[in-house]
């Protein structure tokens, strides 16, 4: 293949966000195979592979000091869990009830942090395996020291290779995390264009339940490159190319807000536009700053500058042409048209500014508050107050817990029961089977099942038609499709690994011989999660869909209290403000992602899903005025203005949560039901003040309908 070919397809390789991690998972498979054909000994590679793949599934993206840390505490976890699975083994009941507790303690110890929970899973996982390495051998060895001193050896070769990887490449994982973020952020610019479409007929509640979808994807990425930011800076003050990093994290935060703007009704704008340009103009240029924002993406990945396009700028300029056409006609829009329209424009240029990199010079007074939020626990006594939290069967994690834990003592029995021989494979299928949910359940389910299968098909046919020479390559490769596969192509990983587990017993014993208990165990392992998702505190989304509604409106009104005196002392983002507009899209996004799953479960367990799809919309056009109001942020000229809106916008933040009282108060009913007030007749009205007082009219009406939809979803 020609260079100028190579380049464009390593460039994409070595930008994709699974490279790093496939790279340092064959290093390190690699190394191990090659000690195993050295020493002439290939039956401790088993539980060494079995420990490198634990520790590459409790990775996390620290940077190297805290990546060391975790690295030794992720070694401590593994090594109580290898040790106490060897010694507990030949005495099933303290056996049984180690496995229970184990298990429902470290999913507990989740609740303190994403880290936690990440290395209290592998610890789970490498607990499973030590169960099967030990069963493949035969039996726990005389020496119980041998197996978990392989298993850590494993682990501890691939951390030191994560380590080194992580001192070598600091920022990689900020870039990475950054290009999520503004890939997702070019999919919201694409369902935003999709509002301003002139046609007749268009379902914009659809719309704006997809937008409301895409919006979810946007909080997530935003909250993982922040927790990376976090790490990276930690109590410092930002310098470098991390300070560089994090206004850029600080500019797609900027985006989101002005991408979530709605500075009028769409289907108002459509009917009012429907033989103009205008609206074609606006969705011209979303779609450039959707492509603006890829190439930032792109960018980020291959460490380079991001590249222009003559087609950005002409865009703009026609869309602004457009709205001089309608203000120079013989019959123009009303006056209350035009201000929107020009609020628009104002907020798709500073878009264009921020991904122009124009106003990365200028931190928008982000230097006073520039820090963020740590959500980690920081001493032993705020640790022990989540975790207290949270152990009550009124919370998900107490009731996943309990329901894990009880499946995989469940599975244990069987296995004792049904076929003791290669039986812990029972175990390792509920592990992966059983999640939090049971849409996320049946779809891990059938894609194990179904990746099982392929899995072992292509593993008989390994060991037919290829030599045992040739096998021991394979293992390494289908090892590292298993991680470059199992964000993603979760059955294309499960197949994977299937075929690397036939493989790698094949090189030290028979692979034809783990072949059909690979498959009953999977069948078993998955019908026992399938039960306990029915049967064992079972976590409908209806229960805490009352609380999540009222989360979500509560939150709309800390954000509202934290826009309002920003039009009386001017434009801040401080961490409050910061945190209050996070907090609001992150109930926003839970409860986006709670409908969605809750319209996956059994029907028996549904609510009507008309009036919450509607709150849904309607909570989404309201938190889009609120985005208005956060993007547009400046001084009030007029004393009796400021005054106005510090009223009005105070009234309207209390009105919303008395609908919050209301959602997360059954008894409650639709008489306590808020009267949203607006503003009245004032003079001192120029364009900034008129927009303000336009988007908390706005609010007041979508919070009225929230209001009512309170009530009918009580009644439902």
């Amino acid at each position: 293949m020609p260079l100028s070919l190579l380049d464009p397809w390593w460039r994409r390789v070595y930008g994709s966000d699974r490279f790093g991690e496939c790279l340092r998972v064959f290093l390190a498979l690699t190394g191990i195979v090659v000690y195993g054909l050295l020493s002439g000994r290939l039956a401790p590679a088993i539980p060494m592979l079995l420990g490198a793949i634990a520790c590459a599934l409790a990775e996390t993206e620290d940077q190297w000091r805290n990546r060391l840390r975790t690295l030794l505490v992720t070694l401590a976890c593994f090594a109580v869990a290898a040790f106490a699975v060897q010694w507990l083994m030949p005495h099933r009941l303290l056996f049984a009830v180690g496995l229970w507790l184990s298990t429902f303690l470290l999913v507990m110890l989740g609740a303190l942090n994403g880290r936690y929970a990440t290395i209290a899973g592998a610890t789970l996982i490498l607990a499973v395996y030590t169960m099967i390495g030990a069963d493949l051998a035969g039996g726990p060895p005389p020496d119980l020291w041998q197996e978990p001193w392989w298993i850590l050896a494993g682990a501890a070769w691939y951390g030191v290779l994560s380590l080194l990887w992580s001192a070598l490449l600091p920022q990689q994982a900020v870039r990475h995390a950054l290009a999520r973020l503004f890939h997702a952020l070019a999919d919201q610019l694409e369902g935003k264009a999709a509002l301003f479409v002139p046609v007749r007929g268009l379902d914009h509640q659809a719309l704006q339940l997809t937008l409301a979808t895409r919006n979810e994807a946007v909080v997530g990425a935003l909250n993982d490159t922040r927790l990376i930011l976090i790490d990276r800076i930690g109590s410092r003050r930002p310098r470098g190319a991390t300070a560089a990093l994090l206004q850029r994290y600080f500019m797609a935060q900027d985006i989101h807000e002005r991408i979530n703007s709605s500075h009028y009704p769409y289907d108002a704008l459509v009917a009012a536009f429907f033989h103009s340009d205008v609206l074609f103009r606006c969705e011209r240029l979303l779609h450039r700053q959707a492509d603006r924002c890829r190439r930032q993406a792109e960018a980020l990945r291959a460490r380079s500058t991001h590249r222009k396009d003559v087609t950005d700028e002409a865009a703009q300029e026609d869309f602004l042409a457009a709205i001089d056409a309608l203000r120079q006609s013989p019959q123009p829009p009303s006056p209350e048209l035009l201000r929107a329209l020009d609020a628009l424009s104002n907020n798709l240029l500073a878009i264009d500014t921020q991904l122009a990199g124009k106003a990365l010079l200028d931190p928008l007074g982000r230097r006073a508050g520039g820090s963020l939020q740590d959500p980690a626990p920081h001493s032993l006594a705020e640790a022990w107050a989540r975790l207290r939290i949270q152990l009550t069967p009124r919370t998900m994690r107490f009731r996943h817990a309990v329901r894990l834990a009880t499946a995989l003592l469940a599975g244990d029995a069987v296995l004792q029961l049904a076929h003791p021989q290669h039986g812990y494979w029972i175990l390792l299928t509920t592990l992966f089977v059983c999640q939090p949910s049971y849409h996320a359940t049946w779809r891990v389910l059938w894609q194990r099942v179904g990746g099982t299968v392929i899995g072992l098909v292509a593993g008989w046919a390994a060991l037919r038609l290829l030599p045992l020479g040739v096998q021991l390559p394979l293992v390494v490769l289908t090892g590292v499709g298993f991680f470059a596969t199992r964000h993603r192509r979760y059955a294309v990983a499960t197949a994977a690994v299937t075929l690397f587990v036939v493989l790698l017993v094949n090189q030290v014993g028979n692979g034809y011989a783990v072949m059909w208990p690979r498959l009953l165990d999977t069948l078993i392992g998955a019908a026992i999660a399938a039960l306990a998702i029915r049967l064992i505190l079972p976590d409908w989304q209806r229960r805490q869909l009352g609380q999540v509604l009222a989360d979500t409106v509560r939150s709309d009104s800390r954000y509202l209290a934290r826009i309002i005196p920003q039009y009386r002392r001017g434009k801040k983002d401080d961490l409050d403000y910061r945190i209050a507009r996070r907090d609001a899209h992150n109930a926003h996004a839970e409860l986006s992602g709670l409908l969605a799953n809750m319209m996956r479960e059994p029907s028996s367990q549904r609510r009507a899903h008309e009036p919450l799809l509607r709150f849904l919309t309607a909570a989404h056009v309201l938190l889009g005025h609120l985005s208005t109001l956060g993007a547009h942020r400046q001084q009030l000229q007029s004393v009796t203005a400021r005054n106005t809106v510090q009223q009005v916008g105070n009234a309207l933040a209390r009105a919303l949560e008395q609908v919050a009282t209301v959602l997360s108060t059954p008894s409650a009913t639709i008489s306590t039901s808020p009267v949203f007030e607006t503003a009245s007749a004032t003079d001192c009205r120029d364009d900034t003040t008129q927009l303000v007082l336009d988007q908390l009219a706005l609010i007041a009406a979508q919070g009225q309908k929230l209001a009512l939809l309170a009530g009918d979803i009580h009644r439902d």
